[in-house]
């Protein structure tokens, strides 16, 4: 009788066919095995790439924030006694060894433009917490008619001011904003933007006129936060001026400023009037975007000896260019039955874009767009806002 076979683990092999059979069907399973696991392997890989999303989001929006074009003129941790102030010098200083164009050339008035754009200006401004603080010179000057877009136009043309806002953080629309904008446009720059000084030296430079935004407390904060130094409902009177005098000494040469958020601080009248007579006591003209119990905002403007802007349309709430087209045809027959009409919207790419559509025949329809400083002095009589 034959020996009978068996394998190495000395399983007796009864017939040399089931052998290769039992062979194919081990690697058969082991194949099977691997095909399973690897998707299973892929979800996970996919899950855990998922998860790190938001932290991969987060580093390209700090990389796409602004990188300073020039050194950092503000001390942010409030140490240094002696502040950096962008544009100020004596008037020695700026005319010391400076060769004098003939007047009337175009040398003559670059200078005087260059000269113009300079921020802080001589009187209108004292060290603050973190740089310049507006103030009224002792000659009666205010930052809201010096710092003003200058404007001549058609008495009798319904006016219609633009306000774009939310600028200073992404570079690519602010730029967007400051060189595909008209000049007659108003920008508003974020207080936190880096190199604010450098955005706002760059819109004016363009010949805009430049805001700032205030952060208000809203409803749902701090679920909802404007950022630090946010202007409280509940803060004592000599909090919310801390508050306020960092916030306006983040730059120089806004002529004015607008709220961000806020619907909570404007239910209350007390604390919002003594931020508004604080901003009417620096000479600056003061702008709300209209969303909050509207009633409540003028009342505070009246408690405070100030004569309030409110804007008449938001241009952007439904950010879709069908919707934002809707909204400044509305601005159209408001300017047409009261004279006057101010939009205000942030700087995304398709307000910007139906805004550049939107300007294209403005005069030929009977129009004209005027900066807002310019707006304010007409639904004041055609004197300064806070005269």
């Amino acid at each position: 009788m034959p020996a009978r076979q068996t394998d190495t683990s000395g399983f007796p092999l009864r017939n040399p066919l089931i052998a290769g059979v039992c062979v194919i069907g081990v690697f058969a399973l082991a194949a099977g095995a691997i095909a399973f696991l690897a998707p299973e392997r892929e979800s996970v890989i996919s899950a855990r790439a998922a998860l790190e999303l938001p932290e991969r989001a987060a580093d390209t929006i700090e990389i796409a924030t602004v990188e300073p074009a020039r050194a950092v003129i503000f001390d942010e941790a409030g140490e240094d006694t002696e502040l950096t102030l962008p544009g100020v010098r004596d008037a020695e200083d700026a005319l010391g060894g400076e060769v004098q164009p003939p007047p009337g050339s175009n040398a003559a008035r670059a200078l005087a433009a260059s000269r113009a754009l300079q921020a802080p200006l001589e009187g209108l401004y004292e060290a603050g917490p973190g740089g310049p603080l507006p103030v009224i010179a002792s000659d009666g000057r205010r930052p809201s008619t010096a710092y003003a877009r200058g404007f001549e136009g058609d008495a009798s043309a319904p006016s219609i001011a633009i306000i774009v806002g939310g600028l200073g953080v992404s570079e690519s629309l602010t730029e967007a904003a400051i060189d595909t904008l008209p000049p007659e446009v108003t920008l508003s720059f974020v207080p936190y933007a880096r190199n604010l000084q450098g955005w706002i030296d760059r819109a004016r430079a363009a010949g805009h006129e430049v805001m700032l935004e205030l952060p208000m407390e809203p409803f749902d904060y701090p679920n909802n936060d404007p950022g630090p130094h946010t202007l409280m409902a509940d803060a004592n009177p000599a909090e919310n001026t801390r508050r306020l005098h960092w916030l306006l000494s983040r730059g120089a040469g806004y002529f004015g400023v607008t709220n961000y958020l806020g619907a909570r601080l404007v239910t209350s009248e007390t604390a919002l009037a003594a931020v508004y007579q604080e901003l009417s006591g620096r000479g600056l003209a003061v702008f709300h975007d209209g969303t909050g119990r509207r009633g409540a905002a003028e009342n505070a403007a009246r408690r405070a000896g100030l004569p309030l802007v409110n804007a008449d349309r938001l241009l952007d709430t439904n950010p879709s260019a069908r919707a934002i087209d809707e909204r400044l045809l509305e601005l159209e027959a408001l300017a047409l039955q009261n004279g006057t009409a101010l939009g205000s919207g942030f700087a995304y790419p398709v307000t910007v874009t139906a805004l550049q559509r939107w300007v294209q025949g403005l005069d030929s329809r009977g129009y004209q767009l005027v900066p807002a400083s310019h707006l304010a002095r007409l639904r004041n009589g055609g004197e300064d806002q806070d005269t």
